[in-house]
């Protein structure tokens, strides 16, 4: 199938009715209420502490927030999916209550939690298993209307790492994108973000053969999404903890802007705005 028979450039997607542009980059904060994800697990948990966080990430500059109530740290400890729409419920209403034009993805593999977090505000949904985990999820998505992240992942987040045998990386990556967009495409979802899946699925040289190779992504003409804030891909590679891993992580989103990604998700919101600001300014110059 050829991927470009069925896919139409887009340069904004729908976010409740407003639309968000992408032909410039955006940022996205990510608000972890899980006790054990693997850069602040615990910091968050709270609702005080997760709407103050979400207060200092709005004020940093990012366009968008990313919540989250399940790590897909490998080990962590299984939620269920009650526990997870209660960890997010109250904080969705907090977060909207105080900052109401706030766009909102929820980060869940989840249909039921994602249906949940949409009826109570939230925008889009960021779902990292791209509906393996839960075959109900691209209906809701289509019945929702919301922007769907498609990411890249093979098995759950404890087999994954024994999964990284390919015929070719980046051919099988495109392979995968190409046969879950037509399903999105075919159910009715209009706006389709990709997400390669940084860490998930891939070895640490995988990580960087993929991030090298990001560009051909392109072929989609959707938007991509890049999220390696202070992942194992860099902490490993550089033998420091992820605590250290803040400036491989501002050298590599720059690198994934030059490829082509549109959002970086990230914990470090104010030094990415200063990433996408050179990035910004080298392209002006360029096209200048």
């Amino acid at each position: 199938m050829n991927a470009t028979t069925f896919f139409s450039k887009r340069t904004t997607i729908n976010c409740k009715g407003e639309l968000l542009d992408l032909s410039e980059p955006k940022v996205m904060g990510i608000l972890n209420i899980t006790p054990d994800s693997f850069f602040d697990g615990g910091q968050h948990n709270l609702l005080d502490e997760a709407i103050k966080h979400c207060e200092q990430l709005l004020s940093d500059g990012a366009d968008l927030i990313d919540l989250g109530a399940y790590s897909s740290r490998p080990g962590a400890a299984d939620v269920s999916e009650q526990e997870e729409i209660e960890r997010i419920k109250p904080v969705l209403k907090e977060i909207l209550h105080r900052f109401p034009n706030t766009i909102i993805s929820i980060d869940t593999f989840r249909a039921e939690v994602a249906r949940v977090a949409i009826h109570e505000g939230a925008a889009i949904i960021n779902d990292i298993s791209g509906g393996e985990l839960d075959p109900q999820m691209f209906e809701t998505a289509a019945k929702l209307q919301v922007p769907y992240i498609l990411m890249h992942m093979r098995g759950t987040p404890d087999t994954m790492q024994k999964l990284t045998q390919y015929d070719d990386l980046v051919s099988d990556i495109i392979k995968y994108f190409a046969e879950k967009v037509h399903q999105l495409r075919t159910l009715g979802v209009h706006d389709v973000i990709l997400d390669p899946g940084f860490g998930f699925a891939k070895t640490l040289e995988q990580n960087y053969q993929l991030m090298s190779h990001l560009n051909e992504l392109k072929i989609f003409d959707l938007p991509i999404l890049s999220g390696i804030s202070r992942k194992s891909m860099i902490y490993k590679l550089l033998d420091i903890d992820p605590q250290s891993a803040l400036n491989g992580t501002s050298v590599l989103n720059m690198i994934s802007l030059q490829q082509g990604a549109r959002i970086l998700r990230v914990h470090d919101v104010r030094e990415a705005i200063q990433v996408v600001k050179i990035y910004k300014m080298l392209e002006d110059t360029q096209n200048g």
